[in-house]
Order: C-alpha cells, then sequence, then structure tokens
C-alpha cells in the first residue's frame, strides 16, 4: 500500500493554527495584487505557518517509569539547577533538561509523565533568546507541576524566545494528564525545561533530536546517565 497524501504533506494543526494561516493567507493575496514576487514570498510564509502549528500524532513508547520529552527540538543544556521558586519544587539544584524549539519545530507541548497538575504558575519576563541559560530565569515563562501516583513531582517550564510572544497552557491545577497528552503550545520558538527529581538521572545528551511524547529522556529512579555529554 502507498503512503497516503494526508499523512505526508496535510498534517493536523493545533487549535491555535487556522486563525493564524488564514490571516498569512489574507495578506499573500494582497501581496499577489501588488507585484507577484511578493506575493510568491507570502505564499512561501504562508506554508510555513502552516506547518508551524502541525500537530501530528505520537507513537508513545511503552514502559514503566518513563519520561518522554515535552518539546520537539534539540537539547540544548543538561545541569543542576534550582527549580523556579513559584513551581514549590524546593531549593535544592535538580536536574534541568532544556529542549530548544526552532521557528520550524513542532511547537506542541506534550506531558512528559502521567500525573495530576498540581501547580500551574505564569511569570512575565524578557524575551532573550531561548538558546542562552539566563532565559530560565529572566523570560517570560509558564510553569507546571506533574504529580504522578506514587508521589513524584516533575517541573516542566514553557519559556518563550526571542520571537515568542504567546505562551498557551491549555491546562489547569487539578487536571489529570496522560503520558503524551497535549498541554499547551509555545508560538514562535522557545525552549522547555524539564525538571526531574532527584535520583533519576537523563537518558540523553546535548545535542539530541527530540520529539514530543516519543523521545524517552529518563526512567524515573535510574541515576546513571545513559550517555555522557562528551559522548
Amino acid at each position: 500500500m502507498g503512503v497516503k497524501l494526508s499523512e505526508t504533506v496535510i498534517k493536523p494543526l493545533h487549535r491555535e493554527g487556522p486563525k493564524f494561516v488564514a490571516i498569512f493567507a489574507a495578506v499573500t493575496l494582497l501581496l499577489f495584487l501588488f507585484e507577484a514576487e511578493l506575493g510568491l514570498l507570502g505564499l512561501g510564509l504562508t506554508v510555513w505557518c502552516y506547518y508551524f502549528f502541525r500537530d501530528p500524532v505520537r507513537t508513545l513508547p511503552e514502559g514503566e517509569g518513563l519520561v518522554t520529552s515535552p518539546a520537539d527540538g534539540l537539547v540544548s543544556l543538561i545541569e543542576p539547577a534550582v527549580p523556579p521558586a513559584e513551581l514549590g519544587l524546593g531549593t535544592a539544584p535538580l536536574t534541568r533538561v532544556s529542549v530548544f524549539m526552532s521557528v520550524f519545530d513542532v511547537h506542541v507541548n506534550r506531558a512528559p509523565i502521567a500525573g495530576r497538575v498540581t501547580t500551574v504558575a505564569y511569570r512575565p519576563g524578557k524575551f532573550l533568546s531561548a538558546e542562552l541559560d539566563k532565559a530560565s530565569e529572566e523570560n517570560e515563562r509558564n510553569g507546571i507541576v506533574l504529580e504522578a501516583g506514587d508521589g513524584t513531582r516533575i517541573g516542566v517550564v514553557q519559556i518563550a524566545g526571542l520571537v515568542a510572544r504567546r505562551i498557551l497552557c491549555e491546562v489547569s491545577e487539578g487536571a489529570e494528564l496522560r503520558r503524551g497528552e497535549r498541554f499547551g503550545i509555545i508560538r514562535f520558538g522557545s525552549r522547555l525545561d524539564t525538571y526531574l527529581p532527584e535520583g533519576t538521572a537523563p537518558q540523553v545528551a546535548v545535542g539530541q533530536t527530540m520529539l514530543a511524547g516519543e523521545t524517552v529522556i529518563a526512567r524515573l529512579g535510574v541515576a546513571e546517565p545513559l550517555l555522557s555529554r562528551d559522548e
């Protein structure tokens, strides 16, 4: 059987997408009225906008204690860091895995573990490049804490980037999420930080490509990293 066109070109959109695609398309039509070359540029940007808001189906890995990536993109940082105070995860450093999303990555965010949302905390801030270490402390952000049935808690922080101007969190405190379930989106270009619980080491390395809901970044209770940063 051949691959269907709908599975290769036509992608499902996040609900935030249609209105932006419509705006880009309308501007493109106006540009074509002025000059064909400008219209072609607008067409290209409209296609990009469509793919920016794509929300592909993901196949979740099976297994106990898995922590999957909450975002598509590249692992930009793995380091010990004190979680944002508003998350209530304490003042001791935890392992932070940062995933940088370029404007070409899928931007739909997914829960790294199954659990109850115990905290949703928004904090205004700057719009520094999301690749910078200090973006975790200084940029606009929205954090959630997920608590598993055994009491394990993981913090996930959506961080606005240089061109990102809108963090959307679609869950509230008390919500029950499945691992890999969608909880928000950031537009356009940003970063997600995951704070792993004590005694859990990352199973990924800096520079590795992540797929939200699919790539395993850690296994709860496994304290030895699978990869080192030098590998």
